[in-house]
């Protein structure tokens, strides 16, 4: 017995599949997910000061390049304030604490608990924008925050570690990133407020200057090679396809793709680093993201998904590493 398949079909699917747009969202998970088992790399030769920094200023480095040929503007004075926030959270603090916490906590297991970074996002919202709270909203932050909870439960050898904290300080740092970008992207595009928070972030991680020269200078081939990696790929790379993808597909396959993140950074970190998740941990990881999911389906529903609008969707990057 045949299957009947319509003249086509399987070439219109393929095309879609194959297009630049769903390429570049695809390109985007895997890049944030390679970035948590990249740190442990570099951190094992840089140490946490130097890998942020160098991370953070090549990432600035690259999105400065690119910026003429994207027809980056000059923020407004008035919005100085925000960028300077959005790089404090998002990328200095974001980037310290993370790399702090990875010290001890596995790659996969760090990815699960910045999975939870949407929660903060949106509570911050409802906080200071007046944003309401619906009961999905704050069911699902329930569920994140108690994923999150179990996460940190298994993370360690003893049950518990307080490293896993630290990483869902990045989580909460992120959240105050994405809550800061809101007002930000209303009058720009979501590259733009990316580029302006990494160089404000630059700007902000000076003081890890003499750490960095210290040990940039003896740290393995590998390490550097990891920092190089992590500035070019997932941070400038990233948010460069993130926003090509995001302003050409419906808000709701983007964030569903950002799912992905977690799972992928689990193989990635399997196959790379041999690190093999707990049990505890992938339980927990599945109940934040569920929790998650709770809290953006209504919201998906209320966000316009006319193309080129870098609000809504950019605030959905809230996964990256």
């Amino acid at each position: 017995m045949e299957l009947f398949v319509p003249d086509g079909q399987p070439s219109r699917m393929f095309a879609r599949i194959a297009s630049p747009h769903v390429l570049a969202l695809a390109g985007t998970v895997v890049l944030w997910a390679s970035a948590f088992p990249a740190i442990r790399v570099g951190i094992d030769g840089l140490g946490v000061e130097a890998l942020s920094f160098l991370r953070i200023v090549i990432a600035a480095g690259a999105l400065l390049v690119v910026a003429p040929l994207a027809k980056v503007r000059l923020p407004r004075r008035r919005d100085l304030p925000m960028v300077v926030l959005c790089g404090a959270a998002g990328v200095t603090a974001y980037q310290v604490l993370l790399n702090w916490g990875e010290v001890e906590v596995a790659a996969g297991t760090a990815s699960l608990l910045i999975a939870t970074a949407p929660v903060f996002s949106v509570l911050l919202g409802s906080l200071f924008l007046k944003e309401r709270l619906s009961r999905d909203i704050v069911l699902g932050s329930v569920i994140a925050i108690a994923g999150a909870a179990i996460v940190s439960l298994g993370a360690g050898e003893g049950g518990f570690t307080a490293s896993a904290l630290i990483v869902l300080a990045a989580a909460v740092v992120q959240g105050v990133y994405h809550f800061a970008t809101k007002p930000l992207l209303r009058r720009y595009t979501g590259l733009e407020v990316a580029t302006h928070a990494m160089v404000a972030g630059t700007v902000l991680a000076l003081p890890l200057v003499p750490a960095t020269w210290d040990a940039t200078p003896h740290a393995p081939a590998d390490a550097l090679a990891s920092a190089v990696y992590l500035g070019l790929f997932p941070s400038a790379l990233g948010f460069v396809i993130w926003a090509y993808a995001v302003a050409r597909l419906p808000l709701a396959a983007s964030t569903a793709a950002l799912y992905l993140v977690p799972p992928v950074a689990l193989v990635i970190s399997l196959v790379w680093l041999d690190e093999v998740p707990h049990p505890i941990e992938l339980a927990g990881g599945a109940v934040s993201v569920a929790g998650v999911i709770l809290i953006n389906r209504r919201r998906q529903a209320r966000c316009p998904s006319a193309p080129g609008r870098g609000d809504a969707r950019t605030e959905q990057g809230a996964v990256r590493a």
